[in-house]
């Protein structure tokens, strides 16, 4: 979980941004819209969920294994390069 205040904040706007999303989309299955703005209204939400999950996994890998300054050279690449990883696989 996201401890300090300013990565709170940015998840929990991420959070609300998903749930206008899912509000929007409800909407729009009321109204009976067309598929094609459902199904991207879907990938969008999945984008965005994506998007936030990867955030959290950079701060939990971040707090988890330590900051820059506490690193030496090669670990702090292997952190880079597996949070890389993650988000390319979750885009």
């Amino acid at each position: 979980m996201p401890h300090t205040p300013e990565d709170k904040k940015k998840a929990l706007t991420r959070l609300r941004r998903i749930r206008g999303q899912c509000d929007a989309l409800e909407r729009a299955l009321e109204a009976g819209s067309d598929c094609a703005p459902v199904l991207q209204q879907l990938a969008a939400i999945r984008g965005a969920v994506n998007g936030l999950m990867s955030e959290v996994m950079g701060m939990y890998v971040q707090e988890e294994f330590g900051s820059g300054q506490d690193l030496d050279a090669g670990k702090k690449q292997s952190i880079d390069t597996i949070l890389s990883l993650v988000r390319t696989y979750l885009k």
